[in-house]
């Protein structure tokens, strides 16, 4: 591939064909898979200490990771959700606790109702599929990229998603920004 035209019709059938993948899996290997990334997120992020961490609302069979952020609120950590303020702008992390009242968001994915704003130090960013390099291949519209380009500091980012995903490249442009670690229901790597 050697056009940016050639990259995004190719990333955009990867990304149909690892979504469909996904949704194929059944729920209970889904849900042990969430699982082990959870026991592994918590096991590589401790001695991190953050005062904050961004994640995200699991959408069309993502890995859930609702029980690491429910175990960092016991320690006192706060957690935030993203936010799509404007399309294609960075997002914004909004203070989230379990009783935080919730309204539907972009793609219909809940969002708190109310903007307080949290600069998390760690992101759990889901991903459809990845590379050896740390480089993920999301939904395609670029809102964690730009979000990452922009954040000061920069949080360390957390690919969470599932093995199958694994791609020798996405073939990573100028744009996209690599994960600091990604992991999966197979182990939790640092790039």
């Amino acid at each position: 591939m050697q056009t940016w035209q050639q990259i995004r019709t190719w990333r955009r059938t990867k990304r149909a064909e690892l979504r469909a993948q996904r949704l194929a899996v059944p729920r209970a290997t889904r849900l042990s898979a969430s699982a082990a990334c959870t026991h592994e997120i918590l096991l590589s992020i401790t001695d991190l200490s953050p005062t904050c961490i961004g994640f995200y609302w699991p959408f069309k069979g993502e890995v859930v990771v609702r029980s690491v952020v429910d175990t960092l609120l016991a320690r006192g950590t706060q957690a935030a959700l993203p936010v799509v303020v404007e399309k294609n702008q960075p997002l914004e992390f909004w203070a989230w606790e379990p009783t935080t009242k919730l309204r539907p968001g972009i793609w219909k994915i809940p969002v708190p109702a109310t903007r307080r704003l949290r600069n998390p130090d760690i992101l759990l960013v889901p991903l459809l599929g990845y590379d050896e390099a740390g480089y993920r291949l999301g939904y395609g519209g670029g809102y964690y990229d730009r979000t990452l380009a922009q954040m000061t500091p920069r949080p360390r980012a957390i690919g969470v998603g599932y093995a199958l995903g694994r791609l020798q490249t996405i073939h990573p442009q100028n744009h996209d920004i690599p994960m600091d670690a990604i992991v999966t229901e197979d182990g939790f790597d640092w790039m």
